[in-house]
Parts: C-alpha cells; sequence; structure tokens
C-alpha cells in the first residue's frame, strides 16, 4: 500500500514537472494534449527525447540552448536555428541520433550571418501571417502546429488529422505574400506510432 502511494506520487511529481510554461501546450509539444491525436505514452516519451536533447545541447555548448530550436514528434527530431559553423551543425545531428528512441533527425540549422533587422522583421511578419490564416480557416486545427521562417522559408512541423488538412496548411503558407518556399514536416495521424484510441 505505501509503496502504490510511493509510486502515484512520484508519477504526479513527473508529469506536473514536464507542464510546459509558455503557449507551447501541454508536456512542452507544441501542440494541446485534448487535441494531440498521439497516445499520451507517446506525448510523454517525446517530452523526456525533448529533455534529454536540450540537456545534451546544454553540456556540449551552452549557447546551443538559445540558437537551436528542438521539436520532437513521434520521435522523430526537427532541428532549427543558426549556429557558427559546418561542424556545429554536424556535431548537433550527432547529439541528436545518440538519443534513446531516435527515429529520423531533419536538420534545417543555418549557419550565422550578419544580424538583418528587416529580414528579421519580414520573417516574423510571414509566421505571424500564417499563424492568423490557419486560426481563420475551420479546416485546420492550427494548435497541432509549429511555425519557423528563416529568409522567407517556411518550415512547418506539426500533425495532420488527415491529408485534406495537410494540404490546406501548405496552401495557406503558400499564399503568404513574398514566400520564397515552404518546407513542411507535417505527418499525418495514420503515420505515428501509437494514436489515441
Amino acid at each position: 500500500m505505501k509503496i502504490k502511494r510511493i509510486i502515484i506520487l512520484l508519477s504526479f511529481v513527473f508529469l506536473t514537472g514536464c507542464v510546459g510554461y509558455s503557449s507551447t501546450g501541454v508536456l512542452g509539444t507544441g501542440v494541446s494534449i485534448a487535441l494531440d491525436p498521439r497516445s499520451l505514452g507517446t506525448q510523454i516519451d517525446d517530452s523526456l527525447m525533448q529533455q534529454n536533447l536540450r540537456a545534451k545541447l546544454l553540456s556540449a555548448d551552452k549557447g546551443y540552448v538559445l540558437s537551436v530550436k528542438t521539436k520532437i514528434l513521434d520521435g522523430r527530431i526537427f532541428l532549427t536555428g543558426k549556429v557558427n559553423s559546418v561542424e556545429d551543425k554536424l556535431k548537433i545531428t550527432k547529439l541528436a541520433w545518440e538519443l534513446k528512441g531516435a527515429r529520423s533527425v531533419k536538420n534545417d540549422l543555418r549557419i550565422k550571418e550578419k544580424f538583418n533587422f528587416k529580414r528579421s522583421a519580414k520573417d516574423l511578419l510571414i509566421t505571424s501571417q500564417l499563424r492568423a490564416a490557419m486560426i481563420g480557416n475551420k479546416k485546420i486545427k492550427s494548435v497541432n502546429y509549429n511555425i519557423d521562417t528563416y529568409k522567407k522559408v517556411i518550415y512547418i512541423y506539426g500533425i495532420a488529422m488527415n491529408k485534406n488538412e495537410r494540404d490546406e496548411v501548405a496552401k495557406e503558407a503558400r499564399q503568404i505574400l513574398d514566400v520564397e518556399d515552404v518546407v513542411t514536416s507535417i505527418f499525418l495521424v495514420d503515420d505515428l506510432r501509437v494514436v489515441k484510441k
């Protein structure tokens, strides 16, 4: 009886410690747990992988934590951001592949350049316009997607309920003014290993 109470208490502490602090969603996965088609176990696995990857990046170089964005969906790892050299890019890719449970690593890291306020403002505007368009489109569950824009190229990560929703997201992105390319890493619910029943 006492062991059961300890296990329940530890489970409660563990789960509450995983909750994200910002609008990135429950368990820091970027999607709302109520709308996320992944099972709770898969969401927890992804969250643990996310925390382990952040710890690896921190131990390798404290600067990586600020300059590299990571996203993990169903064991698939996505890397975006800016690094100082090609060597850094390769090192981070290697760290991601070393994670237990990694199914794939997509590296969209860029080499740092001189800061350009105009370009950064334009990228932020593109991201905001796409987010607003997705929220306004009833065919899209916008909370299931993360958007990054770099040099007028939109990177979209997320989970679509069906092919129509995935196509709709890509269509909305291509309609944004001044977008040069759209890179999507959108999985269908059927592509996931384990989904809610």
